[in-house]
């Protein structure tokens, strides 16, 4: 009986431990900023070493003399990811620039999934990837190989082949990602609906 009452005490404080923990670990976190200010943002983060992700993309531009640049630019444009504690964030916003975090439910910030973030890292390695607007229709697919395998979204053709339009719902930002038609399978949209992994939402495009 002495084993049983000191064992409740015991399982009790493991338990406050491990509710702790989870409120104290570092999570990623959308910073909404200002326009065009990401990569100076970026630079403020360096300098007080907060742990951050700005995924950037390549566009080629033409100036008006005929001649071609090809500039890096924010994939998630005023937006950056910050790997943080939720008590960091105030040392976060003081960076000129971060505007807020961004939130969910109550006014507190929605942490990322960290399997969102892994798969925007492996992926912009391996496919060509662009900013893209938000797709919300049409017929749902999961993508059967690759970084993004076992991703659902939504299938919309054009002519010229397709591309997959990542959304990051918190955000409400979307990205388009080549993909082949033969890596798709439809799926039956009544026994998916609502469910969506690492807080991606994805959709087909035509390029």
């Amino acid at each position: 009986m002495q084993r049983s009452a000191l064992a409740t005490p015991r399982s009790e404080r493991d338990t406050s431990e491990i509710v702790l923990e989870a409120a104290t670990a570092s999570r990623w976190f959308a910073v909404y900023t200002t326009c065009r200010h990401e990569k100076r943002i970026a630079q403020h983060f360096i300098q007080r070493e907060i742990e951050f992700y700005l995924p950037l993309y390549r566009s080629e531009r033409r100036w008006r003399d005929g001649s071609k640049v090809v500039l890096e630019l924010p994939l998630f444009p005023s937006y950056i990811f910050v790997h943080i504690r939720r008590s960091d964030r105030a040392n976060v916003l003081s960076v000129p620039g971060a505007l807020a975090l961004v939130g969910g439910t109550g006014r507190e910030p929605a942490p990322l999934a960290d399997g969102a973030i892994e798969a925007l890292r492996t992926g912009l390695h391996e496919r060509k990837v662009e900013p893209h607007a938000l797709v919300e229709v049409g017929q749902r697919a999961r993508i059967k190989s690759g970084t993004f395998a076992g991703m659902e979204g939504v299938v919309v053709k054009r002519k010229s082949g397709l591309r997959v339009v990542l959304t990051l719902e918190p955000i409400m930002q979307s990205i388009a990602v080549e993909v082949g038609e033969e890596n798709l399978d439809p799926i039956d949209t009544e026994a998916i609906f609502g469910n969506s992994r690492d807080r991606f939402e994805l959709c087909l495009h035509g390029a």
